[in-house]
């Protein structure tokens, strides 16, 4: 599968000025930016800088960005399921992840989040894809947010459902071990049948065996 890249740009007044919302990013631009010091949800920032310079070199991958001048204070990564899940047993092409969304506690409750999707899927050739995420509550900052689990996944579900992803029932143990965990995803306008047919045998495993 070829996958097409087509980066768009838009700016976005928030309490903390102009920010640009921006992507799919090219890997040498990455490289160019300033992480802030608290994108640490995954790993260390200067870390989590490498690890989407990498995603981005992939074909499939792209990086989203949002950033103040050339600080990046949040972004969203898609690329294909991680080897070890069971969403890559089955190497479906046109599946990818949305595999970490991650914004600075100060830039929280800005619409910026938001705004890391509408621009992700701007582009036409998201169209193509059946884009799934994965949530796990021990992913999500309630210590942060003052949230709850349940009150944090309303608000994950609100952000999601905004570019049109949906639910979608699984039997996968790591999702099914707490009930606020969910999988989510988003069927672009030219997936096919075979796609989601596939799709649903790695759903429900159990119901194959």
């Amino acid at each position: 599968m070829e996958h097409k890249k087509t980066f768009f740009s838009t700016e976005m007044e928030t309490r903390h000025g102009v920010v640009y919302v921006e992507g799919p990013v090219h890997p040498d631009q990455l490289a160019r930016y300033l992480f802030h010091e608290d994108l640490v949800s995954f790993r260390p920032a200067e870390q989590q800088q490498q690890a989407l310079i990498t995603i981005a070199s992939l074909d499939e991958g792209r990086i989203v960005v949002v950033r103040n001048g050339e600080l990046v204070v949040g972004y969203v990564t898609y690329l294909y399921p991680d080897p070890l899940e069971r969403w890559a047993e089955d190497k479906i092409d046109n599946m990818i992840e949305l595999g970490a969304i991650e914004v600075i506690p100060a830039y929280r409750s800005t619409g910026v989040g938001k705004k890391l999707l509408e621009i992700s899927f701007m582009d036409d050739a998201m169209e193509g894809y059946l884009v799934i995420t994965t949530e796990y509550y021990w992913h999500w900052d309630l210590k942060g947010t003052g949230l709850n689990v349940w009150e944090y996944r309303k608000m994950m579900e609100r952000m999601m459902s905004s570019v049109g992803f949906e639910y979608f029932a699984t039997d996968d143990p790591e999702i099914t071990s707490h009930p606020a965990n969910c999988l989510m995803g988003r069927v672009g306008k030219h997936v096919d049948a075979e796609t989601l047919e596939r799709f649903d045998r790695l759903r429900f495993k159990r119901r194959f065996m």
